[in-house]
């Protein structure tokens, strides 16, 4: 029998949600804690360092973990071949980064860069034996696992870094917080989770996964490669500090996308897959999740546009302003995000690597170009630029599903219109409030009651689907629960 079931899915988003916020939650705090404690320019080394971290990353998963996912009868032998392959590549790339090491801290003329290279990547070889295990656990719909996992790992790494920043230890206080929370989450996954990796290795097996898994390893590694240029354009071009601001105004914004589409993308996906023979049926939940997705993230961003500087001296002090900003045109630019996810996540469950790896191509072609005619004109410019690309982003990735699915980008357009209209209205409304004066954290409570009451009041007086859908869900969640009482 399928674990894809209505309940099924619902209990898997509520525990990928349940951990995201969690886990995100734990890490803001702390991130607040640290960034009280240490200057930007550490921020800004770290991120640095990142820009290539972050790119082998791509090659941990190599689109395999994906593969097992979409993988209709893949079994153990797939699994463990997967296993084998993913910790032997990590390896090499953990030699790569080693002894490119002194070359990258002199291309940064920072000679001290080269321990912390070192150090900060031997979060690779510890990805490659995590990510298996988490395919596993997506496949099997046991999210719960990653409840557990994820908030042990955050929580001992917020212990070790606010403990490292209070001591003294400055950058290494973040590189110790990363390591050992990739440590424990990797350690507790395994102690959990009822599968390890067998005697057995099928290189036909992982050839017959690579012919998939290869196009979305290159689309990864576009998206990456683009995204990181732009850190690396800042950290040459300008100052570290304009790096740190630049990254401090995505990250609440990125706080926020991470825990709302992560939960959607690791439940949509495999449910997706299984019913990857019925395309009627990934239209449905596909339009479901825009819908919903859309009536989520409009009035968290738009909020965040409106409270951008109390929201920064609250919790970043003063020194932090210029990071608003960046934190408003992030705001914009990550709101429809999730919806990108979702015509990508259709395509990928149809076995349609191939034209996720086309529409990679477009879209980075816009980016790039974006990029460059920005890049002159300064680190805020580079954020209007991304913006500008989410835009153009939203149509090509839209477009094939216009056949695959028949739905098209209007079609989608209209679905997440009625959110849209309402949350902007939200937001010019409570906007004015910064300006009567008062102390940062009651202009905060007043901005979120009264923008609440305005957008759950605006939904039930005109019916948004999504906001009943919403209802019905947490009506069903409290029935079980009261049953079980």
């Amino acid at each position: 029998m399928s674990n894809f079931n209505r309940r099924n899915i619902l209990n898997g988003f509520f525990w990928r949600f349940a951990e995201r916020c969690g886990a995100q939650g734990v890490s803001a705090v702390v991130s607040v804690i640290l960034a009280r404690l240490l200057a930007p320019e550490a921020y800004g080394t770290i991120a640095l360092i990142t820009v290539f971290t972050g790119i082998l990353q791509i090659f941990v998963d190599g689109g395999m973990g994906n593969a097992l996912i979409q993988k209709k009868d893949a079994d153990d032998l797939d699994f463990s071949s997967v296993f084998y392959f993913n910790v032997a590549v990590c390896l090499l790339l953990y030699a790569a980064m080693f002894f490119a090491a002194p070359f990258i801290a002199s291309f940064y003329r920072d000679p001290g860069l080269t321990s912390l290279i070192r150090v900060l990547s031997l979060t690779l070889i510890i990805s490659g034996i995590k990510n298996v295990q988490q395919a596993y656990v997506s496949r099997t719909m046991q999210f719960r696992r990653f409840f557990a996992s994820t908030l042990a790992g955050t929580a001992g790494a917020a212990v070790l870094g606010v403990s490292m920043a209070l001591m003294g230890f400055g950058v290494w206080a973040l590189a110790a917080q990363q390591i050992l929370n990739i440590t424990v989450d990797t350690i507790v996954l395994w102690l959990t989770v009822k599968w390890y990796p067998k005697r057995m290795f099928s290189l036909k097996r992982l050839k017959s996964m690579l012919g998939y898994g290869w196009k979305l390893l290159v689309s990864g590694l576009l998206d990456r490669i683009y995204n990181e240029l732009r850190q690396l354009i800042i950290g040459k071009i300008y100052s570290p500090s304009d790096l740190a601001y630049y990254n401090q105004g995505q990250q609440f914004p990125c706080f926020l996308i991470t825990n709302i589409n992560t939960s959607i993308d690791s439940v949509l996906f495999p449910a997706m897959s299984d019913r990857q023979g019925s395309p009627s049926e990934i239209r449905s939940m596909m339009r479901r999740s825009v819908k919903t997705s859309a009536y989520i993230m409009a009035p968290l961003m738009t909020g965040a546009v409106a409270s951008a500087v109390p929201l920064i001296r609250l919790l970043l002090t003063e020194r932090w302003l210029s990071c608003a900003p960046f934190l408003r045109v992030f705001c914009v630019t990550y709101m429809f995000y999730p919806i990108h996810t979702a015509n990508l996540n259709a395509m990928k469950a149809m076995g349609r690597s191939d034209l996720f790896l086309k529409l990679e191509l477009w879209k980075k072609a816009v980016g790039m170009a974006a990029l460059f005619v920005s890049m002159r004109h300064g680190v805020l410019a580079m954020a209007y630029s991304l913006l500008a690309e989410s835009v153009a982003s939203q149509f090509i990735n839209s477009w094939p599903n216009r056949t695959l699915l028949n739905y098209s980008c209007l079609e989608q357009i209209k679905d997440i219109m009625p959110a849209v209209f309402l949350a902007v209205s939200m937001g010019i409304c409570i906007s004015p409030i910064p300006r009567l004066a008062l102390p940062d954290a009651a202009t905060l409570l007043i901005m979120a009651a009264l923008g609440s009451l305005l957008y759950i009041g605006g939904s039930w007086l005109f019916k948004l689907e999504a906001f009943e859908y919403i209802l019905d869900i947490l009506k069903s969640v409290m029935g079980k629960r009261g049953k079980e009482m």
